[in-house]
């Protein structure tokens, strides 16, 4: 089996000890390596190369934002979860933009944290239920101000891709779709291809922002 090798990048280090401790009771996951701040963790990935890194979004010094956007210029294959106590929506979305493969909150239990580091190791987006509840509660508000929200047309997309979409935003694996659909995994995968092309965008969470962003979920 082949090791997924983890990086944590933490301001408290009682925190880092615990999910050093808990990831490590559990086969196929190696920690190589903790940082403090934003900036140690930067340095501390280009030395390493870890599979994934579990970064904190408000730490001292160099945040876990800036040091996302470094990590996701640098080294793309590297996949960045966001481990944070944020529940603002916009926290989320900004990390998305730059490149985060998942946002997670910091109480989750460790078997979805387990999972969702695999996962995210495949390329696959992941996301705390509670906070894509969150993020689609912020987005369904009437704007402030009376500030007229811009007519956005979802419809370019199919029935059945907007049915997928949405599982996609809810952090569903092709395997998954497709047993709730009863379709075949490689069906699902030519449905995701058509909806990145349809929406000019390159990564499913791209599409699961999109999918929030435009009142699908």
């Amino acid at each position: 089996m082949k090791l997924i090798r983890i990086l944590i990048v933490d301001d408290h280090t009682l925190f880092r000890s615990g999910l050093r401790l808990a990831l490590q009771r559990h086969e196929g996951f190696e920690v190589v390596g903790e940082a403090g701040d934003g900036l140690e963790g930067i340095k501390r990935a280009r030395q390493l190369m870890p599979d994934v890194v579990l970064l904190d979004l408000h730490m001292p010094g160099t945040g876990g934002l800036e040091a996302l956007r470094i990590l996701a210029e640098d080294m793309p294959e590297t996949q960045v979860i966001m481990l944070t106590v944020s529940e603002d929506a916009e926290d989320l979305l900004e990390t998305l933009r730059a490149g985060a493969r998942g946002y997670l909150l910091k109480n989750i239990d460790t078997v979805f944290l387990l999972e969702s580091i695999q996962r995210a190791a495949r390329g696959e987006s992941v996301m705390s239920p509670l906070i894509a509840q969150k993020l689609a509660d912020s987005l369904r508000a009437p704007p402030k101000d009376n500030i007229a929200v811009a007519d956005t047309n979802p419809a370019k997309l199919s029935p059945r891709e907007r049915e997928i979409i949405v599982m996609v935003a809810h952090g569903s694996s092709n395997k998954e779709i497709a047993r709730v659909l009863n379709l075949s995994e490689s069906t699902i995968k030519i449905h995701v291809q058509g909806i990145l092309r349809k929406l000019h965008i390159a990564k499913r969470v791209q599409a699961a922002v999109y999918a929030v962003e435009h009142g699908l979920i």
